[in-house]
């Protein structure tokens, strides 16, 4: 009996070497202790039902935030909304028009492309061009000065 029991140990260590470090722990639990505080929470129990005082934070919209439910579907018409809603509806009704509006200006910028895509190929059929335009603009820049210099000398 007594050969078995000297196996068991080094079986155990065996195994544990096999199977690798254990994860690390964060130093200050390292000792097995919870965090701090956790007991705390843990033998508090809930209030009764009659104790729990709980107010819904509420809030009351301004007519742009109206519009926004209106915009977002929320509602239908702003008859509907009550007096006060809950903020979290609100953000909610606040993200969905701040992605439609992103979605609006994504679209007017596609469209914006293809007007200058269309324009400079008109442009372009007519021969004009930026450096066209500019040597124009200064060659007439220069006759003025010249003709400006011209009637300073008389």
């Amino acid at each position: 009996v007594a050969p078995a029991a000297a196996e068991a140990p080094a079986e155990a260590e065996a195994l544990t070497a096999a199977q690798g470090p254990a994860a690390p722990r964060h130093p200050r639990h390292a000792a097995g202790s919870p965090p701090p505080g956790a007991a705390a929470v843990l033998a508090a129990a809930p209030p009764a039902p009659e104790q729990a005082h709980r107010v819904v934070a509420s809030y009351k919209p301004s007519n742009f935030d109206k519009k926004i439910l209106l915009w977002t579907g929320r509602f239908k018409t702003e008859e509907e909304i009550p007096l006060r809603i809950p903020p979290e509806m609100l953000d909610k009704a606040r993200n969905k028009a701040r992605v439609k509006a992103c979605y609006i200006m994504i679209g007017l910028s596609i469209i914006a492309c293809f007007a200058v895509i269309a324009s400079a190929k008109k442009a372009a059929a007519r021969h004009e061009s930026l450096t066209s335009l500019n040597l124009a603009k200064k060659a007439k820049w220069r006759q003025e000065a010249a003709l400006a210099a011209e009637a300073k000398t008389k």
